[in-house]
């Protein structure tokens, strides 16, 4: 029965607040930076090969 009501109660901002609240305080500050850490660099390698793959299209 509270599984009927749990998505109706909670937005998803508010289920993110949680996530990651519970990730600092269960996980550790130094593994969450690390891992953001990672996203970062792999969404900034994400982009340069976007941007490498549009350049050739471009000469031609």
């Amino acid at each position: 029965m509270l599984l009927y009501f749990l998505p109706n109660a909670l937005s998803p901002g508010s289920i993110v607040i949680i996530v990651i609240a519970a990730l600092i305080l269960f996980g550790g500050g130094k593994k969450i930076s690390e891992l953001m850490r990672g996203t970062g660099k792999g969404i900034k390698e994400f982009k340069k090969a976007l941007k490498d793959e549009e350049e050739p299209e471009e000469k031609n």
